[in-house]
Formats: structure tokens, C-alpha cells, sequence
């Protein structure tokens, strides 16, 4: 017994689950390529012509309801494969004529056949004609300006990927994206520069069919005149009817798809991705202006009342049009009658003045003038909501708590286009945005100017510009950093609430997190409040973290170090020195950049021993010009390591730190100031400069 022949297990695999679509794409590449040198019978032709119109029109049809061209992107390839389709089919067509085309008009088969007497009415005079402007059409119009459209498109798509990878990236700060969403935008960003460029290759595959269409029909036409003549004795004439009809009806045969095919790749390059298919698109935007509709009805009933010009025809027209008019004003006044009318409302008998009359301070809230409610109101496509609720998020994963909720209203106080944030009733921060417009930021690598509105970014400062919506493209491939309004508000938002993080922390949010490590813990939480400390100073101590940018989301560790330290030591600062240490590699992580070597300043040593003298109990204090002087030094060294792309950080002694911190708050606020014991012993630190008075 002969021993089988083991398949090999992908293909055993494929073969068990039946999935066609796996093998398609093979099989198609297979036949294309046996096409070129097997011959073919003339039913086999018949069925290939027929599959090669059949997915033209598929093609077509699919552009047609594309949203969006990524829709489509296996589009480039279908491009290549159905060029090679075609140019197989003629290759194969061109072996029947040349072999059997003595013996008539039907020697290629019934398709061929067909096209040549049915379309073209058996002259041949007329389908070289036909041919001839069915190839000027899809060579010189269509695909010339739809690959002309490809290759403006793949310039200024890669041109805008810098900005648009940008935006990205100031949206993953800000908190109002996730990594999965920023990855797939990235993806998407990519997908579609190749795609473009794709397509701009993939538009020399129709124009190099087109022209190989005109070579293949010379060549058969003169290929089959000495074939005819020489070899099977045909007259001259009787040889030029049957093979010019032949050729003719082959290149008509095969010139058809191609036409459908570069219709399609127009249509693609060119759709504006609006959410709507093409034909809603057209719809929705030719009929949207009735007056456009009454005054071209009237044009066209005028000129068919004219004597002398087709009258039928120009005043039909000029009824459907009118048709048209009376179902739009019918259904919109359908639509005004049913919207249902407001009902007046009774007047109200004067309320008692009640506790519940005095409204509560809320703890953030974020007054809006009244061009800004379209960002706020869900019906209108605003998407402030949802933005800030992705800005709490953020925040609630940076620092470790969740803030209360943001209160929105409507202040007619304001500028129209201005808005104001508050905590507690306190104004913190505002600014001014332009709901139609977006904000162009200049990073500081920008290479060309913008027209528009010059303005400054609330957040952090930077100079920005105030631009139409259709500049975006220019402005990212320019390298600014384009944001729309909701975005702006959001990042403002998101910055005032970081640098007031300790005051947003009150009793409320602290029970919130001991609720939340007591699902974890509960037996730490117990033993901790309020055996050992009270609430009032567990809140001081991650107040006093949240102050100098320290994160609480590891409440566990905060808890351990207190449940150990809060029965001896009752003051609030000395905790937090002491939870500081217990969290010095969580906070040097922050600093060292992904790496293990802190770069750091350090206090000149007789700037050193002058703060500890001063931190005694018969130290003088500082002189208030040594004090000034020491302010202007910290903000110069606060800027110099920012400008090397350092975290500007100091180290001192474990007594100086605190004093430091305080005292060079506001003068150099993005500095941290660490003790040595805060660093942990297997992070190194590499001294970069030094700070003296």
C-alpha cells in the first residue's frame, strides 16, 4: 500500500475550515498568470469577460457608499490585480482572434462578439471611433486629474502627519484619550498616508492599461490582416471585416471596466470624509437650498417657453424641479406643525424664603458667555462633557483622588466667547475661545506663519493663533499644534487643577479614600483612624504631598509609614518628611526619566551651613538681600536644567528641605526639592550644577 503524502498543517487547516476568502486572493494571481500562456476556449472567455465587468461594477458600487476612503483600503490592489486581470483577457482574447479569426465573427465568443456587433452596429469604422474616445476619456480626463488628486493628497497627508501626530499627543496628556485610543489614531494616521501614496502608484497602472489597450489593438489588427491574408488566403477585405471586428470588440470588452474602474478611484481620491456616503452627500447638498431649486425651474421654464427651442423637454425638466420644491416645503411644514408648542405657563404663587433657597458654593465650577453653550450641549455636538470628564479621570490617576464634579453654567457677564473657572467661588483661571474657529500653538519649531486671531494658550503660555477650520491641514504640516475649543478649555482646566490639588482635597475626598483602601486593607484603615491620627491631620500630611506635586495613589505605603510614626510624632510636617522617605523611589521615579541616574543640583556648601545656622532656634534668619538673591539663582538654575531637557531638581539636607521648598515656591515652582535620605541607594545621582547666594 503507497504511503500518503502528508499535507502540510496551514494548508490542512485552510482546507478544514473551508474559509474561501483565505485562498481567493491565490487563486485569482494563479489564473491571471495561466491566462497568459494557457489557451483558453472561447466559453471560458465568455465567463472570464463577464466576471472582469462584473467586479468593476462591484468596485464601483462599493466607492460609491464609502464614508470615508479607509473604508476601502485594499483599493490600491484591487487597482493592480483587475489591470492584470484585464490585460490577461486580452492577452488570451488576442491568441483566439489570431488562431481562429478567419472563421467569423463569433471565433472569440459570444461577449466579444456581442460588443462588437450589438454596440458598435457591426462597423468597424465606428468602433475605432468609440475606442478612440472611450480611451482619450479615461486616459486624459479621469485618470490624469484622479491621480493628480492621489498625489496632492499622499504630499500634504505626510506633510500633516508631524501636527496631526502631535494633536495626538496633546490629547493623551490631557487626558482625553487612552493609550488604545492614541494608538489607533497613530494607526490611522499612518494607514493613511499609505494609502494615498498607494493610490498615487496605483493610478499608473490605469493610465499604462490605457495605453497598452491602443497597442493591443494595432497589434491585432495588424497581426491579423497578414494572418488572414498570407496564411489562410482570406481577401483583404474579408480579412480587415473579421479581425478589425474582432479587435475591436475585444478592446471594447476590456476597455469598459477600465473606464468603471478609474470612475471609482476618482471617486475615492476625491470623497471629503463627512460621515455620508457619496450619493447622501450629493443629495443632501445640491437640494438643501430651495431658493436654488425655484430659480433654476424658472430659468429652464423660461427658455422652454422660447419659440423655436425643444419645448417639451426644457419645460419637463422645469416640472420636476417644481415637483421637487413642492415635497421639500410640504415636508417641512409637516415637520413645523408637528413640533409640539409650548404651553404657557401658569403663573407661579410667590414661594416662602426657605434654607433650601441658598444655594451651596459649588467646589469647581466653570461659567461659559453664551457662544460656548454649543460646547456644552450634547444635541449641538459639544464635546466639553465629555472632555472634562476625561480630564478628572486623568487627575484622579496622576494624584490619587477624585475631585468633585465640575458645575457648567451660563454667565452672561462674560464675554461671549470667555469663560471662567472657580474654586470654591474663587476665581482661578479664564480665557477666551472662539467656538468656530481652532487654536493653532506654536511648540517653538514652527516653519511658516498663519493667518488668523493671535492669542495665548491659557495652560501654559504659548504663543497661538486663532484659525478657520479649513486651515488645519496647513497649520499641522507647518508644525503647529492644532486644538479645537473644548480642548483648549479642558487642558486649562486640567492644569489649574494640578496646581491646586491640596486645596481640592478636604474631608470629603479623604474619607473617600480611606473607604477605598479599607475594600483592600481594612484592618490597616481600622488601626489608623482614629486610634492613631485624626482626619483632619491624615488630610494636612497629603496636603502637604499634594503640594509639592506629589502623587497619593500609594495610600497603602502613606497609611504603613503613619500607623508607625503617628503615635510619637504629632506634628503634620514631620509625617510628611517621614512618608516622603517611605515614597523617595516612587517620587525620583517621576524625576530620573525612565532611567537610574538623578540629575541634581546641590546647595553650595557655605550657602549650606548658613540655612542650618538659620534653622536653629538663635539663628539671625536670612538677610533679606541674601534671600532675594537666593530667589533670582533658583529661578535662573530652574531654567537652565528645563532648557537641557532635565527636571529641574535640588538635593539638600534632610533639615533644609522643607524650609527650601517653601521658600523657593513661588519664585521657582516647577524646582523639587529633595533630602538625601529621600534618594533611594540604588539610583545614582549626577551632580550638574550647584546653587549659591
Amino acid at each position: 500500500m503507497a504511503a500518503s503524502i502528508p499535507l502540510p498543517p496551514a494548508l490542512t487547516q485552510m482546507l478544514r475550515r473551508a474559509d474561501w476568502r483565505v485562498i481567493a486572493a491565490p487563486l485569482l494571481v494563479v489564473m491571471i498568470l495561466a491566462m497568459l500562456v494557457v489557451p483558453l476556449p472561447t466559453f471560458a472567455l465568455d465567463m472570464l469577460f463577464t466576471f472582469n465587468i462584473t467586479l468593476s461594477l462591484v468596485i464601483l458600487l462599493v466607492t460609491l457608499y464609502l464614508t470615508r476612503p479607509l473604508d476601502f483600503a485594499a483599493f490600491p490592489t484591487a487597482i493592480l490585480l483587475t489591470t492584470l486581470l484585464r490585460l490577461s483577457l486580452n492577452v488570451a482574447a488576442a491568441r483566439v482572434i489570431l488562431l481562429h479569426g478567419q472563421n467569423g465573427d463569433g471565433a472569440a465568443g459570444h461577449v466579444i462578439e456581442s460588443f462588437g456587433q450589438f454596440v458598435i452596429g457591426g462597423n468597424y469604422a465606428v468602433g475605432i471611433t468609440i475606442f478612440a474616445i472611450l480611451v482619450v476619456i479615461n486616459f486624459v480626463v479621469i485618470t490624469k486629474g484622479a491621480g493628480r488628486i492621489a498625489e496632492v493628497s499622499a504630499r500634504f497627508t505626510l506633510d500633516a502627519m508631524p501636527g496631526k501626530q502631535m494633536a495626538i499627543d496633546a490629547d493623551l496628556n490631557a487626558g482625553l484619550i487612552d493609550q488604545a485610543e492614541a494608538r489607533r489614531r497613530r494607526s490611522e494616521i499612518a494607514q493613511e498616508a499609505d494609502f494615498f501614496g498607494a493610490m498615487d502608484g496605483a493610478s499608473k497602472f490605469v493610465r499604462g492599461d490605457a495605453v497598452a489597450a491602443i497597442l493591443i489593438l494595432f497589434i491585432d489588427l495588424i497581426g491579423g490582416l497578414v494572418i488572414g491574408v498570407l496564411m489562410h488566403g482570406l481577401s483583404l477585405s474579408d480579412a480587415a471585416h473579421n479581425y478589425t471586428l474582432l479587435s475591436i470588440g475585444d478592446a471594447l470588452v476590456a476597455q469598459i471596466p477600465s473606464l468603471v474602474i478609474s470612475i471609482a478611484a476618482g471617486i475615492v481620491v476625491s470623497n471629503v470624509s463627512t460621515g455620508q456616503d457619496v450619493g447622501l452627500q450629493l443629495i443632501a447638498q445640491l437640494f438643501r437650498q430651495k431658493h436654488v431649486i425655484a430659480i433654476a425651474a424658472g430659468i429652464l421654464g423660461f427658455v422652454g417657453l422660447i419659440p423655436g427651442m425643444p419645448h417639451l423637454s426644457f419645460l419637463f425638466v422645469a416640472s420636476l424641479l417644481g415637483g421637487v420644491l413642492w415635497l421639500q416645503e410640504r415636508r417641512s411644514r409637516r415637520e413645523a406643525a408637528a413640533e409640539p408648542q409650548a404651553a404657557p405657563a401658569a403663573a407661579a404663587e410667590p414661594e416662602e424664603v426657605g434654607w433650601d433657597q441658598i444655594e451651596p458654593i459649588d467646589t469647581l465650577s466653570l461659567d461659559v458667555g453664551y457662544r460656548l453653550i454649543s460646547l456644552v450641549d450634547r444635541a449641538q455636538g459639544g464635546e466639553l462633557l465629555a472632555r472634562i470628564r476625561g480630564v478628572r479621570k486623568k487627575f484622579a490617576q496622576e494624584l490619587g483622588f477624585l475631585v468633585s464634579a465640575v458645575h457648567i453654567r451660563d454667565n452672561l457677564e462674560l464675554r461671549p466667547g470667555g469663560y471662567r473657572i472657580a474654586l470654591k467661588g474663587v476665581e482661578i483661571g479664564s480665557g477666551e475661545v472662539f467656538p468656530d474657529m481652532l487654536m493653532a500653538i506654536n511648540p517653538g519649531q514652527v516653519s511658516g506663519t498663519l493667518q488668523g486671531l493671535p492669542g495665548v494658550d491659557p495652560a501654559f503660555g504659548l504663543p497661538a493663533v486663532w484659525i478657520q477650520q479649513a486651515l488645519r491641514d496647513q497649520a499641522q504640516a507647518l508644525g503647529y499644534t492644532v486644538v479645537d475649543p473644548s480642548t483648549v478649555i479642558a487642558t486649562h482646566l486640567h492644569q489649574l487643577l494640578q496646581a491646586h490639588a491640596a486645596e481640592l482635597l478636604g474631608r470629603e475626598e479623604v474619607e473617600g479614600l480611606l473607604a477605598h483602601l479599607s475594600t483592600r486593607s481594612p484592618k490597616l484603615v481600622e488601626d489608623l483612624v482614629p486610634k492613631l491620627i485624626s482626619t483632619d491631620r491624615l488630610r494636612k500630611v497629603l496636603q502637604n504631598l499634594l503640594l509639592e506635586g506629589v502623587s497619593i495613589r500609594d495610600m497603602r505605603t502613606i497609611a504603613e509609614v503613619l500607623a508607625e510614626n503617628a503615635g510619637q510624632v504629632q506634628d503634620a510636617d514631620e509625617l510628611t518628611a517621614r512618608v516622603r522617605q517611605a515614597l523617595g523611589a516612587f517620587i525620583v521615579q517621576g524625576l530620573c526619566g525612565g532611567g537610574r541616574e538623578l540629575a541634581a543640583a546641590v546647595l553650595d556648601p557655605q550657602l549650606e551651613q548658613l540655612l542650618l545656622g538659620s534653622t536653629r532656634a538663635d539663628g539671625a534668619g536670612l538677610e533679606p538681600g541674601l534671600a532675594q538673591r537666593l530667589l533670582d539663582r533658583a529661578r535662573a538654575l530652574m531654567q537652565s536644567m528645563e532648557a537641557q531637557g532635565q527636571h529641574a531638581v535640588l538635593l539638600t539636607a534632610a533639615p533644609l528641605r522643607l524650609l527650601l521648598a517653601r521658600l523657593l515656591a513661588r519664585s521657582a515652582p516647577r524646582l523639587r526639592v529633595l533630602s538625601y535620605p529621600e534618594v533611594p541607594d540604588q539610583t545614582q545621582v549626577k551632580i550638574t550644577a550647584s546653587l549659591g547666594a
